[in-house]
């Protein structure tokens, strides 16, 4: 046996979607329902283990031979919920760092080294991610099943107790043998369809880096992070009581019925003499800068109850395991154009930046559930748990993090193939590069804190947003306007950004042209270093790693300006599969994102040995013992690798207790 294609159905009461698949597999009601598989590319069989069918004994020794390719779609759920079952049955998993005494958390799951993922596979080709949609694009013979979302909810969820179903919370086969039948066509089909996808893409084999990648992400994903669970659920406590004082004040101070409630409010706002089209974060901000001290009370309280915090720590509870640590929280290729990961579950990337001086104090209140203080020291309770969400996730004990992240990675990766020198020796000497930035674009020494330090602001916006072809508009989307510039600076920072980054300005059109010529003569074409390739319906970019980024069905059609463009298939911005308009700045925006993704793997690779717990766009959280080196991590961490050269890259870190901003 050398493949094993696998799909399975399960059942258990834990809610998938919110606790995610290492929770769900923990339940104790957690069941093998159907065992999908195929050997070798072979019939399809179904295992209907309700009936007392048994998987045989050779495909069970497959699943822990890591010589054989176990393949499914999204298979970190198969190998997770497989995990459980072997277990159950007494079969020891094979962990995947023998001599790590602290690997127990890795033991607990099949090693991710013999398994493939065809969702993995289509994301790679710039395919969606789900079974139906790659099989829809691909126009396959054998589609999944249409029928399948509803038989799925029928015997893999429990179901309400009524006096029409005798009052059951859970539908078995005899409860409707045709349902059933039609269930174990659908196993079969999903098997065979991604047997389909996988043939189908042959011709497109994913590199063995890639996989190597892939492998370590499982890893990460199975060790999970520790959170600290009597931090979540004292925030959580405090976050209601809270909730419940400033809607009562709310009510006293307006008479509404449920102050919570968006058109209520508005009216109650308009009524009250301030016209008002949304109560959005920035609207209500804006508002409060005129807004009279009654309606200022008003509109505060409007932004303390908008706060969304809590749904981390709720998120955190929903997902942690029996030992304490949340698990499957990255998504590998989750962002497909640069194969850069997605958040899952708690969504690390989009956490609440700390900034209070006192935050282990703070903290220390709240996970002592000592609301009184809390509210005395520091006012606004829902502003207290917005600082310390991130402060939930912990080391285990006896151990210290290491926070370590790349310095500017984007802004370094596109001046190495631009080759913007003057960039490349404000890196090269240690400098800031918004003071660098403003100081090339007004002729001017800047300094932060010191001569001319007004415009590095200006000279940050400027890098946040200009880089990759962006103007005014990026410029506002960015906070322009916020951090005080004028409606009239905007225009003249766009012109004299692109007069002080002319390399980077020449990068945008001669990716643009390469793109044009690749496609328009189905040919390759090269430039910067970056390799162009039309074939069999798509477009390549091969990225200095020989990693590729895959474009459906390129095209050039016209733009909204009447102009020549180059266009692909792929999911728009509804989710929608569509054809998709691109120019130059955007494809370097991916070639450069795509890049700094590949180092951050090159990194995970160099410090493979190192207990990755997590990782935040570019930076890795690492559970190390209090006598690992930060500057000796950071060093690994910042090497570049021989694939770069010429890359002035850079790591920076710290130390801390529980995971904060430095």
């Amino acid at each position: 046996m050398k493949t094993l294609s696998i799909d399975i159905e399960t059942f258990s009461s834990v809610d998938l979607a919110k606790a995610g698949v290492y929770k769900y597999a923990e339940s104790p009601d957690f069941e093998i329902l159907l065992f999908g598989y195929s050997v070798d590319g072979g019939d399809v069989r179904v295992v209907d283990l309700t009936a007392g069918e048994t998987i045989p004994a050779d495909v069970l020794d497959a699943l822990t031979d890591d010589s054989v390719i176990k393949t499914a779609h999204n298979s970190n759920f198969e190998r997770v919920c497989l995990s459980r079952y072997l277990s159950d049955l007494g079969i020891s998993l094979d962990p995947f760092h023998d001599n790590d005494p602290l690997s127990t958390e890795c033991a607990r799951f099949l090693n991710p080294a013999g398994w493939h993922c065809t969702m993995i596979w289509a994301a790679y080709m710039g395919l969606p991610l789900s079974l139906a949609d790659t099989g829809a694009v691909l126009g396959l013979e054998k589609q999944k099943l249409s029928e399948g979302k509803d038989l799925i909810r029928y015997f893999c969820k429990p179901c309400e107790p009524t006096k029409t179903n005798g009052g059951r919370t859970r539908n078995r086969p005899a409860d409707a043998p045709d349902k059933w039948a039609l269930f174990k066509s659908y196993n079969l089909r999903d098997v065979e369809t991604e047997m389909e996808i996988e043939k189908r893409l042959s011709k497109f084999p994913v590199p063995e880096d890639v996989w190597d990648q892939y492998h370590i992400d499982q890893e990460i994903n199975d060790r999970g992070i520790a959170i600290d669970e009597a931090l979540v659920e004292n925030a959580i406590r405090m976050d209601a009581r809270s909730r419940a004082e400033l809607t009562e004040l709310m009510q006293k101070l307006t008479n509404l019925g449920n102050p919570n409630s968006v058109q209520q409010m508005k009216q109650w706002l308009i009524n009250n003499g301030m016209e008002i089209d949304s109560l959005g974060k920035k609207q209500v901000q804006a508002l409060l800068q005129d807004a009279p001290p009654q309606l200022r009370e008003v509109l505060l309280l409007r932004q303390q109850l908008a706060k969304s915090s809590v749904k981390k720590y709720i998120a955190m509870k929903n997902a942690v395991c029996d030992d304490g640590r949340v698990r499957g929280m990255f998504q590998f290729y989750g962002a497909v154009r640069s194969g850069r990961w997605a958040g899952r579950l708690v969504q690390l990337q989009n956490l609440y930046r700390n900034s209070m001086p006192d935050l282990e104090a703070a903290r220390n209140l709240v996970r002592e559930g000592d609301y009184d203080t809390v509210k005395m020291l520091y006012g606004a309770v829902p502003d207290v748990l917005a600082e310390l969400v991130r402060t939930a996730f912990i080391p285990r004990a006896g151990q210290k993090f290491i926070v370590s992240d790349f310095s500017a990675v984007e802004a370094r990766v596109i001046a190495w193939l631009a080759g913007e020198q003057w960039r490349m020796d404000v890196f090269r000497d240690g400098g800031d590069i918004y003071c660098a930035s403003a100081s090339q674009m007004f002729k001017v020494p800047v300094e932060k804190h010191g001569i001319n330090g007004h415009l590095r602001q200006k000279g940050k916006i400027a890098e946040l947003a200009l880089g990759y072809g962006g103007s005014v508009g990026a410029l506002k989307a960015m906070g322009a306007l916020d951090m005080g510039l004028t409606e009239d600076e905007l225009a003249p920072l766009v012109k004299v950004w692109r007069e002080s980054n002319p390399n980077i300005v020449r990068l945008w059109w001669a990716v643009d042209d390469a793109v044009m010529k690749a496609i328009r003569n189905k040919t390759t074409t090269q430039t910067h270093g970056i390799t162009f390739t039309v074939r069999s319906g798509m477009l390549f970019i091969t990225l200095p790693s020989g990693r590729q980024l895959s474009y459906v069905k390129p095209r050039i059609g016209e733009n909204k300006f009447g102009s020549q463009a180059a266009t692909y298939m792929g999911a728009g911005s509804t989710r929608k599969w569509e054809r998709i308009e691109s120019y130059g700045p955007k494809f370097v925006e991916n070639i450069v994102q795509g890049i700094s993704r590949d180092l951050l793997c090159c990194a995970m690779q160099t410090l493979r040995c190192c207990r990755i717990v997590a990782h935040v766009h570019d930076e890795l959280i690492i559970e190390a013992d209090p006598a690992v080196s930060l500057d000796a991590l950071c060093e690994q961490m910042g090497r570049t690798p021989p694939w770069a050269e010429g890359l002035l890259l850079r790591a920076d870190g710290y130390e801390c207790a529980f995971y904060q901003k430095d």
